[in-house]
């Protein structure tokens, strides 16, 4: 009865049309109100949830993806993937799954690739004459792979709210984020074929070298963040500070980009989002505090053994709830509420937490790209001027090979755990 009520408060919220922290944190309150718990539990709960020295890292990566956008470094990158793989039949789809995959090692959110390369590859599709459905539906998809592909803002979060390591949770994404790319650029060949899409670009080792050299500097920040994590050189958080710096020495003193009142509103952004993010994530502290207190772990524990004890029919029902959930909730607070739910559960089954937390993200990366609060939707209707409804459209038929590692990650677990047990040793 106390969960229905607290789940109920929360339902009515959202349709009310009440922002997701507000949601969150006015359902809580009630919740307390009506079961006579004192008020200042709120916030204490609320402040020991953002009280963490990893999530520091938050506001530094959303710092380095602004100003590596601002400084229009993505530029330089998408040049680099053109004359990488734009020879390719489809080149400009494989351009912007490669230009992704770079960029996920400089920003590590969803959000800041779809708004930074996605203004530039829908605009290049458009102008070599793909359709829209397939520049968008290919944009919005790539964008999934940064915060899966180190580093990774809800990994972060993940980390923190499980008690995980965050650099084997960052290690443990670099495979099945490639393998995103790998499974979006077989998709883009088949794709290629059936509309007839021709090469963009003709391959020349000069124009490669040009490129690459334009694009040098840029293409070691996530070699120095990966590499600096791995070696032990710095923490994920001190990565996040170590990707500001350079990316400011990028901005101001090499590339000469980068303005200081462009500096001064890429501040203010950051100061905004982060203050956007750390607000979900105080406000879903307490939550998942009071769905642990109606003890909703062992409720949903007991709902998903009744229907199997078998652990990959549990984790199939695991993915089915995580893909509904993506539907509605912003992924960090998904993150917050459900893992203290969640991983017990898993757990207890044998699933290694490295896995569940490559496995979540993955989920909730997918409900960017579904109705009705799918926040790389609300972005490329808005860069590429189409209706929310048309974008929805134009993704449906990209999320078959995002579905397709995400069978592999959930009944393959040493898809994700060899290669942290390998760096980890």
């Amino acid at each position: 009865m106390p969960l229905s009520i607290l789940f109920g408060l929360l339902s009515a919220a959202l349709l009310a049309g009440v922002p997701i922290a507000v949601a969150l944190g006015l359902a809580s309150l009630v919740f307390l109100w009506l079961t006579g718990q004192p008020d200042m539990v709120l916030v204490h709960r609320m402040v020991g949830g953002v009280d963490s020295f990893p999530l520091l890292a938050v506001p530094f990566f959303i710092l380095a993806g602004n100003l590596m956008n601002s400084a229009l470094i993505t530029d330089r990158i998408f040049a680099f993937a053109v004359a990488l793989v734009g020879w390719l039949r489809g080149g400009l789809g494989h351009v912007n799954v490669v230009g992704s995959v770079i960029f996920a090692g400089m920003s590590g959110t969803a959000v800041a690739d779809a708004g930074g390369l996605g203004t530039i590859e829908i605009k290049a599709m458009r102008d070599h004459g793909y359709d829209d459905r397939f520049a968008v539906g290919i944009t919005a998809a790539s964008s999934t792979i940064g915060p899966i592909i180190p580093p990774s803002l809800p990994l972060v979060v993940y980390g923190v709210v499980a008690n995980e390591s965050i650099g084997r949770l960052f290690v443990a994404g670099i495979v099945p984020g490639l393998a995103m790319a790998a499974a979006l650029m077989i998709y883009i060949v088949i794709q290629a074929r059936l509309k007839g899409y021709r090469r963009d670009a003709s391959f020349s080792l000069t124009v490669l070298w040009q490129s690459f050299r334009r694009a040098f500097l840029a293409l070691l920040t996530p070699v120095i963040l990966i590499g600096g994590m791995m070696s032990g050189m710095f923490t994920p958080t001190e990565a996040a500070v170590a990707a500001v710096a350079y990316a400011l020495f990028l901005g101001i003193v090499v590339y000469r980009t980068l303005r200081w009142r462009a500096l001064v509103r890429v501040s203010l952004e950051t100061i905004e989002t982060t203050a956007i993010v750390m607000t979900i994530v105080a406000a879903a502290s307490i939550f998942g505090w009071l769905l642990a207190s109606v003890r909703a772990t062992e409720a949903l524990s007991a709902a998903l053994l009744a229907v199997s004890s078998d652990p990959y029919v549990v984790l199939l029902l695991v993915n089915l709830l995580l893909l509904i959930v993506g539907c509605f909730l912003e992924t960090i607070a998904a993150i917050t509420i459900l893992v203290p739910v969640l991983l017990p559960v898993v757990v207890g089954i044998g699933v290694d937490p490295i896995q569940f937390g490559i496995l979540m993200v993955l989920n909730l990366m997918i409900g960017l790209l579904t109705p009705p609060v799918g926040m790389v939707l609300f972005i490329l209707a808005r860069v590429a001027n189409i209706s929310f409804e048309e974008c929805v459209r134009a993704c449906l038929p990209f999320l078959v090979p995002l579905l397709s590692v995400l069978g592999v990650v959930t009944f393959w677990p040493g898809f994700t755990t060899w290669l942290p047990a390998l760096v980890y040793r």
